[in-house]
């Protein structure tokens, strides 16, 4: 079953939205809980988004310098 991996509340002073700066991962890669997946960019602070659930990147759904929404999905984890 995949994980959608979600924009995560970034607070009040860091706005509704981001940039993608780059992905660390690509579409195939097994990662752990925790891992960085991508980095982030807002006018106030560059971060990066972790994986929620171990596995398999399925699915990379914004590229980079996609400017993205909370709540929008970023990719899907193939729990392993």
């Amino acid at each position: 079953m995949a994980t959608e991996v979600k924009l995560p509340e970034l607070g009040a002073e860091a706005g509704e939205e981001a940039t993608v700066s780059f992905w660390i991962v690509s579409e195939g890669d097994e990662v752990a809980e925790g891992d960085d997946l991508v980095e982030m960019l807002t006018d106030k602070a560059n971060f990066n988004v972790p994986a929620p659930v171990g596995g398999k990147v399925s699915k990379i759904s914004v590229q980079e310098n996609d400017v993205v929404k909370v709540g929008d999905v970023i990719c899907e984890i193939e729990a392993s």
